[in-house]
């Protein structure tokens, strides 16, 4: 044995533990954020996932786990109870939640995904519906949780159309699509890029559908928002900015490659069918992330009247005690700059 093998072992060792022991102080020094979505792993959770894969959310000193959901009143909860410290739901049921559960812990929604509310009617042509005032006396469907189900007051009012000129069947979200092509319904609600994707899948094509999004039809209400814990955000008001600023990043390069980002997607499921999957999220962005407020104000911001109105509008068809303050559903204090969140393909070139 040579004299300087003992030292050698002795130097590797020191070196070994200074390298584990700085791993560990990096590790430490991370914020564990978990994030629940409101869904599946399907097309529109994909910047999330590439924000995970790409290193975005480390590179902003966060340990973030992204988990599937199974609705937005779900994730809303589970970040409310401090299971999650952040997730992905319907502002709207936000709204829901706060004036339902004054006393529980606050929680914000701090970066708007959807515009727009992706809850749209789908009715069946053959039975003589081009627009809103032919839903007249006609039959829809949908479950008791749906968005369009329960704003349709809005939808209504907003084209002069009785709340009550239709008759509803109260259905699991396993058969609406399925009643609407057997014809035992004439029409239904549900969101524009599931519900026309399972229409297609069992046999009824979009030319055979009267498609009818609620945005396009005088219903200005929000869709899914990031929401975050006011207790968290309080505590690491810098984990909630990094958050935001890795979402918003990744959110600029899958709407620039929406083929590429669903990549992100099938590394965490893959057993999805990338096709459908890559269709849904252009859909999504088509539909309700990529529109004119959107490109005006900066992805991610709300226009305040307009959010007030949303939830004036929110609480008198959901038949709330009370009404949240527009302060309560929402804060702009952790988003990027705006010049940051000009994101849309064509702006900041």
């Amino acid at each position: 044995m040579t004299p300087y093998r003992p030292y050698l072992r002795g130097l590797a060792a020191l070196l070994t533990g200074v390298i584990l022991g700085g791993a560990t102080l990096v590790q430490a020094d991370e914020t564990r954020i978990r994030f629940q979505l409101d869904w599946r792993f399907e097309g529109p959770s994909a910047p999330f996932l590439m924000a995970v894969e790409r290193g975005y959310f480390a590179e902003e000193g966060l340990d973030v786990q992204v988990d599937s959901g199974s609705g937005s009143a779900g994730a809303i909860n589970r970040v409310a109870s401090g299971a999650y410290e952040m997730g992905f739901g319907d502002l709207n049921a936000l709204v829901e939640f706060l004036a339902e559960n004054p006393e529980a812990p606050g929680i914000q929604g701090v970066y708007v995904v959807y515009d727009g509310t992706p809850a749209s009617v789908f009715a069946r042509k053959d039975r003589g519906i081009e627009s809103p005032s032919d839903l007249a006396g006609k039959t829809l469907a949908a479950p008791a949780f749906d968005t369009g189900y329960r704003a349709w007051g809005i939808f209504a009012a907003a084209n002069d159309l009785d709340a009550d000129a239709v008759e509803w069947q109260n259905v699991d979200p396993a058969l609406r699509e399925t009643l609407l092509v057997r014809g035992d319904v004439d029409a239904i609600t549900g969101f524009y890029f599931t519900s026309l994707l399972n229409l297609e899948g069992r046999g009824l094509g979009e030319e055979e559908l009267t498609i009818l999004p609620f945005p396009d039809h005088g219903v200005p209400l929000y869709g899914n928002a990031i929401v975050a814990s006011e207790a968290f955000s309080e505590e690491h008001p810098e984990a909630v900015e990094g958050f935001l600023r890795a979402f918003n990043r990744a959110l600029k390069e899958t709407l620039a490659d929406p083929d590429g980002a669903i990549d992100y997607v099938y590394q965490r499921d893959g057993l999805i069918d990338v096709e459908l999957e890559t269709r849904r999220l252009r859909l999504a962005i088509d539909s309700v992330i990529d529109t004119e407020d959107a490109r005006a104000n900066g992805a991610g911001a709300v226009d305040d009247e307009r959010l007030a109105n949303a939830i004036q509008l929110v609480a008198d068809a959901y038949g709330l005690a009370s009404i949240p303050e527009p302060e309560q559903v929402f804060t702009s204090r952790f988003l990027p700059p705006r010049e940051e969140r000009m994101i849309f393909p064509g702006q900041g070139d």
